[in-house]
């Protein structure tokens, strides 16, 4: 079975009823699906993390992802670009001590003609 690797970029942001953190989350999905041909949304994601004063928060967070039409190894500055160009539009909108963004490389199955 062949495996084409993909390059993944997926963004965790706070799941809050105010409209700028539904707005961001629906103009990065759409953004997504026009970039990468789709775009994924796993909602209400629950966890942990040390604030910046050393308190344990808890957080619900949405996890929005896709796969670009390329390989991330051949195309890390690339996908660099376009997460950073992701980082600064979530903290211009969104007033948060942290978001985070992760790339890397997955392998999808394909199908053989």
């Amino acid at each position: 079975m062949p495996l084409s690797e993909k390059a993944r970029i997926e963004v965790y942001l706070p799941d809050k009823p105010a409209e700028q953190y539904r707005n961001l989350l629906d103009t990065f999905e759409e953004e997504f699906t026009y970039a990468f041909g789709g775009a994924t949304v796993a909602r209400g994601l629950q966890g942990k993390y040390l604030s910046l004063g050393g308190r344990v928060v808890a957080d619900q967070v949405n996890m929005l992802y896709s796969d670009a039409p390329f390989s991330f190894e051949g195309n890390r500055e690339k996908v660099a670009r376009f997460a950073d160009r992701v980082r600064i539009a979530a903290y211009e909108a969104l007033n948060e001590e942290a978001i985070l963004i992760v790339v890397y490389g997955v392998h999808h199955s394909v199908r053989q003609s």
